[in-house]
């Protein structure tokens, strides 16, 4: 993904944040990292910039972003909270040797769910999204 400064603090503006040094940062890091980072990932790649960023910090940061939907979180088989900066509709194929997750874009794939939940009416239950995490290994582990 792309990191575009004037973007990400627009992003920020819109959602009612203001835009400080640490939300940049934090942002610049779920952008740049690639692999849908932990918060350690983040902690780790930011210190190299903003020593003074403190852990604590992060977490807020990360709930924050989260609860503006600005980033989502992405949760592995191994319970492990990762951090996605893309907010397209996207699945995620997830490697279960490696632990790595590429995001996975295909229409055809949400049509046919959305479809499908639509004629289920489900009593009581309102769809908000579809995220699939399709498990399996990479040729490249």
């Amino acid at each position: 993904m792309e990191l575009n400064i004037d973007s990400t603090k627009n992003k920020l503006s819109t959602s009612g944040l203001k835009v400080t040094p640490q939300r940049m940062a934090i942002l610049e890091a779920i952008y740049k990292l690639e692999n849908h980072p932990t918060a350690e990932n983040i902690i780790e790649y930011i210190r190299e910039t903003h020593p003074n960023i403190a852990t604590g910090t992060v977490y807020k940061v990360l709930d924050t972003l989260v609860e503006k939907n600005l980033i989502k979180r992405v949760k592995t088989d191994r319970d492990i909270m990762r951090y996605d900066g893309m907010m397209e509709s996207h699945h995620h194929l997830y490697c279960s040797e490696c632990d790595l997750i590429e995001d996975y874009v295909d229409e055809e794939l949400d049509l046919i769910l959305k479809n499908y939940f639509r004629d289920k009416k489900l009593p009581g239950f309102y769809l908000e999204d579809i995220v699939v995490q399709v498990r399996g290994t990479f040729d490249k582990c």
